[in-house]
């Protein structure tokens, strides 16, 4: 009997290798040794304005903060971030989504982001502090362009006024 215990407790594991093919259990190691290195890099070379730490131990769910950066609307306020990678990460871009509520020409108001490293232009290079100074600098220098929030990015140009106004306004539901 004890031959057997050996033998189904080994059987669970060899499935799973076959099944993951050459990527698969080594690319979930991997990923995590990965995202370890960045979460290091993060807390051995802060910059400031910026951080991320995973929540509850998951190294592939992190919450980010940016502080808006000096002389534009977003000086002064904090904004929160979820970061969810895939489990071909670094190969794909993670999912960022601001959690704050958020009013920019190039984030929608389920905190969807436009930018080109999170899409088409991502790299294996970039990683989460990249990714968080990139966001920092999107909040001061919007792609008005191609825009998701239009109004945000008709006022942007137009009436620096009223986009502050209603960048407070919407950053204030974070706090009620």
């Amino acid at each position: 009997m004890d031959n057997d215990a050996e033998n189904s407790s080994s059987a669970p594991t060899a499935p799973n290798a076959k099944s993951a093919g050459p990527s698969g259990i080594n690319a979930g190691q991997s990923v995590s040794k990965r995202l370890q290195q960045e979460l290091m890099q993060l807390m051995t070379n802060s910059t400031p304005g910026i951080s991320a730490f995973p929540q509850n131990g998951n190294l592939l769910s992190w919450t980010g903060t940016i502080h808006g950066p000096a002389e534009t609307p977003y000086d002064g306020l904090v904004f929160k971030l979820s970061l969810e990678f895939p489990s071909n990460y670094p190969m794909s871009p993670p999912t960022v989504l601001f959690t704050t509520p958020m009013f920019h020409p190039n984030v929608d108001m389920a905190g969807r982001i436009c930018l080109d490293i999170l899409k088409d232009k991502w790299s294996a290079v970039y990683n989460v502090q990249s990714i968080l100074l990139s966001l920092q600098s999107l909040l001061g220098e919007p792609n008005n362009k191609s825009p998701l929030n239009g109004q945000a990015a008709e006022l942007w140009d137009k009436d620096p006024k009223e986009y502050k106004r209603l960048l407070m306004l919407r950053h204030q539901e974070a706090e009620d």
